[in-house]
């Protein structure tokens, strides 16, 4: 068995910690480390697998005049290519969080002329699944995991009124009750076990202020690039200047442009992701979580499942150990 050593002792390697427990079985050197300041694998548009197939659901409001226009007229040729660039997970919600995400990013909607109150995710399209039904999943799985700690981003509203921001409140409240850690609390591992805390809710609305429960909205470093070589150098460029105070996010998935899509017309999001996945995870290897300049903490990608990702994100936190000893 691997090892390394802290303090004199030698500690389990992380990598052989259990993806689907991880955080329960981090070394007691890092229960005292604030979340902030640990390295936390994340999916990107989290709740991207169950799409809408159905070519009645429109495409979500967000997408360009263009395309809208494209999708009304001419269907049967345009939603195939919005399917193949807007899924960016292909697994459940609960098989991510037992891969090891730890931080999920949803977007969330109401669709156009739905007269229900009902709350959808989008990426491109809307989700068959609810808001209500996803988070409810998130919830059991936390009841199994109880030593765990997921990080809900809920952003890039659309549609919604102030009632139903509302109404999303009182849904996350009744669902996670207890499990809530208000932003009064100090957010390290020892912490939130004594306090049962499991779910750290952070809002990209006004209504943060308003609400001990919600957190402020979670930086997203976004490096807008379809290729690896790109992103790996705008990220290089950011990180000289700091990272922010709490959490904060870096994005390392790839974004597809127009001419990068018409250009590779028998391709995916996904073939374009997994191509370059070698490079990236070369790259995030060798990062640092921490509170210095330079210092990563959630590293979110799509197709999180399908790699290496979780466990390479993970091990980064065995140089927190080293830096300590």
């Amino acid at each position: 068995m691997s090892s390394v050593v802290v303090s004199g002792q030698s500690e389990p390697s992380l990598r052989e910690l259990p993806m689907e427990n991880w955080m329960s079985h981090l070394p007691c050197a890092l229960w005292d480390t604030p979340l902030y300041h640990l390295a936390i694998p994340g999916s990107h548009n989290a709740i991207t697998y169950c799409l809408d197939m159905n070519d009645r659901s429109p495409v979500d409001l967000r997408q360009p005049d263009l395309l809208q226009k494209m999708d009304k007229y001419m269907k049967p040729l345009i939603r195939p290519f919005v399917y193949k660039w807007a899924v960016t997970q292909e697994y459940t919600i609960k098989q991510q969080l037992d891969c090891g995400v730890r931080y999920c990013d949803l977007r969330i909607a109401h669709r156009p002329n739905d007269s229900s109150t009902d709350l959808y995710f989008y990426h491109g399209v809307y989700t068959t699944l609810t808001v209500e039904t996803v988070l409810k999943e998130i919830s059991e799985w936390l009841d199994a995991h109880p030593k765990e700690v997921v990080i809900l981003s809920f952003s890039h509203f659309l549609g919604l009124s102030q009632e139903l921001h509302m109404l999303l409140l009182t849904t996350i409240r009744n669902i996670f009750t207890s499990k809530l850690c208000p932003k009064t609390e100090v957010l390290t591992l020892r912490n939130l076990w004594a306090l049962s805390h499991q779910v750290i809710v952070s809002y990209e609305h006004s209504i943060v202020s308003c609400h001990s429960e919600l957190w402020p909205h979670i930086p997203y470093w976004w490096a807008n690039k379809c290729k690896a070589e790109s992103l790996i150098e705008e990220f290089e460029h950011r990180k000289q200047y700091g990272r922010p105070g709490g959490f904060f996010v870096t994005g390392i998935n790839l974004t597809e442009d127009l001419k990068y899509i018409c250009t590779h017309p028998t391709e995916s999001l996904k073939d374009l992701v997994m191509s370059t996945y070698p490079i990236l995870l070369g790259w995030v290897k060798e990062q640092t979580p921490g509170s210095k300049v330079g210092s990563l903490n959630i590293i979110a990608g799509d197709f999180i499942t399908e790699s290496p990702f979780v466990p390479t994100v993970v091990i980064l936190n065995e140089k927190l150990l080293k830096q300590s000893s």
